[in-house]
């Protein structure tokens, strides 16, 4: 407890007796009694042969009860095992390599490293660190190729995270670090520690092929990573049909079914083969395994085909699309629970472009906008 507060009140002996209160404050004064402790107790690192001088190894982890100035900053020395100065400890607590490690001349180091806290006096911790040296990398990385598609508004992208590159390596310890084309970085980033995908705002229409790779230090391995932005036009969201799947996941059916069923489906409503299927968006069903997935069809002269046609073509492909995964229904209204006729429900549908869902797999990604289905029932 580092402080108490008092309130003191004096009465006096009078007839009726009078009184007064003070506070007091009671402020208890650190003394630097606690020693700093190292977390874990004692640590194991790895290095690779090899591995340039200045290679990180290992970070310690420092914490002291004692209050801020008896406690960090921590003086850190290596007492032992260090004899041929093969190591360096930073003020930090970083444990870096001093020289370039062969794992034929020596596999294993064990230093004792000390920890002093800032407090008077000062008081000691200690920990041994278990480092070892192992061969370099003899396994190239390997890495799936990535697919990414995009939908979004006109001219209305606000970013975000589209994908992730999946990539691992047979060498147990080797730490993989991913890299995009610097002229590229003006458009898209990629984290260089877990291969996650960011896309800038205000992304154009069209293909982008990244030109990414991924390295274990030694080995540097491209990765085909394409990504498509098709932006919508105002005009599809009035000429929409949608297609609720049951018991699916998004990510399953992205990762599983969107190729099969986008063919199928182009199959089943296209007319000329010039015509251009488009999936707005997908979306979960609140509250049910239901899946709902937006689409509209756009014709090779530019216009749009009616939802009524492309809801008499789905239905007489239906045997056929179930093939593929299994539909709970095909929907152009949705009226249902409002006391009106089929004709005189007005469905109005609303994109929220900045509302942005992400489903990503391995080897495909679909980005959409949120989108929101309103009904009434007009006299």
């Amino acid at each position: 407890i580092s402080g108490y507060s008092l309130v003191v009140q004096a009465r006096d002996s009078g007839t009726p007796p009078l009184s007064s209160s003070v506070t007091v404050n009671v402020d208890i004064s650190d003394v630097n009694d606690n020693s700093p402790v190292f977390t874990p107790a004692n640590y194991t690192a790895v290095i690779q042969e090899n591995k340039p001088v200045g290679t990180s190894i290992l970070q310690l982890v420092v914490t002291d009860k004692d209050s801020f100035h008896n406690g960090p900053p921590f003086t850190f020395t290596i007492l032992t095992g260090n004899e041929e100065e093969e190591f360096t400890l930073d003020p930090h607590g970083v444990l870096r390599s001093a020289v370039i490690f062969r794992h034929m001349v020596s596999t294993e180091y064990v230093l004792c490293v000390q920890a002093k806290d800032s407090g008077k006096p000062q008081q000691v911790s200690h920990t041994y660190i278990q480092v070892r040296v192992i061969e370099e990398s003899i396994h190239k990385p390997t890495a799936i190729p990535l697919e990414i598609f995009i939908v979004t508004m006109e001219d209305d992208f606000p970013g975000g995270v589209i994908g992730k590159i999946h990539a691992t390596d047979q060498d147990v310890y080797d730490v993989l670090t991913y890299t995009l084309k610097s002229e590229q970085k003006t458009l898209f980033k990629v984290n260089s520690h877990d291969g996650k995908i960011i896309a800038l705002g205000g992304l154009d229409n069209g293909k982008y092929v990244l030109n990414v790779s991924v390295s274990d230090g030694r080995f540097q391995v491209p990765i085909d990573v394409v990504v498509h932005v098709e932006q919508l036009l105002q005009e599809m969201l009035q000429n929409t049909v949608t297609i609720r799947f049951e018991n699916v996941s998004p990510e399953d059916f992205v990762g599983l079914h969107m190729h099969g069923f986008r063919r199928t489906l182009r199959n089943a409503v296209l007319s000329q083969k010039q015509d251009s299927l488009h999936i707005i968006s997908i979306q979960p069903v609140t509250g049910s395994s239901q899946l709902d997935m937006l689409f509209a069809v756009q014709m090779h002269s530019g216009g749009f085909y009616k939802p009524a046609y492309l809801i008499q073509k789905l239905t007489n492909a239906r045997r056929h699309l179930e093939n593929v995964i299994r539909i709970s229904a095909i929907l152009e209204k949705n009226c249902s629970g409002l006391d009106c006729q089929e004709q005189h429900c007005e469905q109005s549908l609303s994109i929220d472009s900045h509302s942005l869902m992400t489903y990503s797999t391995a080897r495909i990604s679909f980005v959409c906008p949120r989108f929101y289905r309103n009904v009434r029932c007009m006299c």
